[in-house]
């Protein structure tokens, strides 16, 4: 495998390839025929960047067709244009690239950041319209070989992405290109997309018939989307189920009890892979797929694999099955079918509004999402009268449930909550306690004593004065393109990712984004902070870290949590 970047100036290119299977590092400095030779020497390779399936591939395949790295730099760069639109011939260039890149709002100097990584830029900039000098060449060679160091620090915590590209392609024969593709494009392939487009009326989708004959109490909600006024995408029903506000869309059904903080005897009741179930059960979204077998072989072995507990196997066939039903509402995918995806999303909807109307007389509801619910027993011992409802609810609709078991719900919403189960486990949702991994690191110690407070009854103050670790507090903050630069007291910053800390000493500054030369403030950013945006590794905590400045954000977001003031400070 190789990994490799670009860097691209207006009298000057260069790019550093490094082969992880011999262990060397090439760098070409302005050396068209050196590159093109080394190509043909590796064509059969496979060459892994970030973002290089929108730029750098088209550098190289520009560079292999005889035009200049600048021409097609300017036009991705400048002018806002795909690569592919370049040059029409450079799908005959034979490149096995893969793109370590899956979240488009993701840069790599933020997931550097996250990784606790330096995240220092170049001090050459993109604008010199000259020749570069020697230093300025060596300085844009070390800033790329750290990116391509990066790159594979990000491909190694996401190898399981591409092992499941690997896989797919090898289960269905496919030629090895299609490592290029998206894990969208690769299973609509897999599925023989056609990309059809059909003239009938995307609202005038099927509805199931357990939802026709057996939604009676809610039925109000079948009659909503049946309503041509309600015909619209920006419309909503907002109404109280089983004494829950809920809000019915088309995209999917929520409702949950605000600041709802119980002990008790809770099941969590989700459907197994809910949307491809629906697909499947009905044959939904099946008229743009010429291989459904494919699609159907895809869900079985998913479901499969996941009753063996065999993670590993599974994972292809997990990812790919999770992204077919949202192909159906994408406008670039060749599965694209707006009334099938209406037919899915609000046919699983009323059937969970069934399910709630089953189950209402016997317990209590706590919560609704897309793809199950949460409820709260009266009594321990109701729970075979609940299996037998959710079981008869299984043989009206085709589909299949799951039970988790917890003691103990802490819920702000439903986009934010703990559920604990009784031997301690727990399981989260939200973006203040979900549990963060090293490409989303960011205020990690206020997730954690959010958590410790709730769970393990701890005090939100001991865990946090008690940490030693600095990368636990760092705010990792990426300015968008929206913003011309960023400004740290009165200084123009040339960076565009920060790694801040609270502090209490008075000589530091605050970190804010300027568009237009108006300074706005950075949300969840420290008004006053020092930015280390060099590695991490082996640093201590600084005597000015301000410790205080967590806990009152973490002692704040509890109290969201409780809908009242459990913390405060003058």
């Amino acid at each position: 495998m190789l990994f490799y970047d670009f860097e691209v100036f207006d009298f000057d290119w260069l790019v550093v390839i490094t082969d992880t299977n011999t262990k060397q590092e090439c760098v070409f400095i302005n050396d068209d025929q050196g590159l093109i030779d080394f190509y043909n020497q590796h064509k059969k390779d496979i060459w892994i960047g970030y973002n290089s399936r929108h730029y750098d591939q088209y550098i190289l395949k520009a560079i292999i067709c005889g035009f200049t790295p600048q021409e097609i730099n300017h036009w991705i760069i400048a002018k806002h244009q795909p690569g592919w639109k370049f040059y029409r011939d450079f799908w005959k260039i034979q490149l096995f690239n893969y793109d370590v890149m899956t979240n488009k709002f993701r840069s790599l100097k933020q997931l550097e950041g996250f990784m606790g990584h330096d995240i220092k830029e170049s001090s050459v900039s993109f604008n010199i319209h000259r020749k570069l000098t020697e230093e300025e060449i060596k300085d844009v060679t070390k800033y790329c070989r750290h990116d391509v160091h990066e790159t594979i620090s990000v491909f190694m915590e996401n190898i399981e992405e591409f092992q499941a590209s690997l896989q797919l392609i090898k289960i269905f024969k496919l030629p090895m290109r299609n490592i290029s593709k998206t894990k969208a494009q690769l299973v609509a392939l897999i599925c023989g997309a056609k990309g059809e487009k059909f003239n009938d009326n995307e609202f005038e989708f099927p509805i199931v018939s357990s939802v026709q004959k057996f939604l009676m109490k809610y039925r109000f909600v079948l009659e909503w989307y049946k309503d041509p006024i309600n015909h619209d995408y920006s419309k909503g029903l907002d109404v109280s189920i089983a004494g829950v506000p809920h809000a019915f869309a088309w995209g999917g059904i929520h409702g949950a009890r605000k600041n709802y903080i119980n002990e008790g005897f809770f099941i969590n009741i989700d459907v197994t892979a809910y949307y491809p179930s629906i697909q499947i059960e009905y044959k939904f979204g099946y008229r743009n797929m010429s291989k459904p077998k494919n699609f159907e072989m895809i869900h079985n072995e998913n479901i499969r694999y996941k009753k063996m507990g065999d993670k590993k196997a599974r994972l292809p066939f997990k990812i790919a099955d999770n992204s077919i039903s949202g192909q159906l509402k994408d406008k670039n995918s060749k599965l694209f079918d707006p009334l099938m995806n209406n037919a899915v999303c609000v046919n699983g909807q009323l059937m969970l509004l069934l399910l709630i109307e089953m189950l209402e007389p016997h317990c209590q509801l706590i919560q609704s999402n897309t793809d199950g619910i949460l409820i709260k027993l009266y009594n321990e011992n109701d729970y075979d009268l609940i299996d037998d409802i959710v079981y008869r609810w299984e043989r009206l609709t085709g589909m299949e449930m799951e039970f988790d078991e917890f003691v103990k719900v802490i819920q702000k919403d439903v986009n934010n909550y703990i559920l604990v189960a009784a031997d301690g486990s727990y399981k989260t949702k939200g973006s203040y306690v979900k549990k963060q991994n090293s490409l989303d690191y960011d205020l990690p110690i206020v997730n954690e004593a959010i958590v410790n407070y709730f769970v393990n009854g701890v005090d939100p103050e001991e865990t946090i004065f008690n940490c030693t670790e600095l990368i636990k507090f760092q705010k990792i903050v990426k300015l968008s393109h929206k913003y011309d630069y960023a400004r740290y007291g009165t200084k123009r910053m040339n960076e565009r990712v920060f790694r801040l800390f609270a502090s209490v000493d008075k000589n530091d500054k605050e970190l804010r984004k300027v568009k237009n030369r108006v300074a706005e403030k950075i949300a969840y950013a420290p008004e006053r902070s020092f930015i280390i945006n060099d590695d991490l590794t082996g640093k201590k905590i600084p005597m000015k870290l301000d410790y205080w400045w967590y806990l009152e954000l973490a002692d704040k977001r509890i109290n969201d949590f409780v809908g009242r003031e459990v913390f405060k400070y003058d």
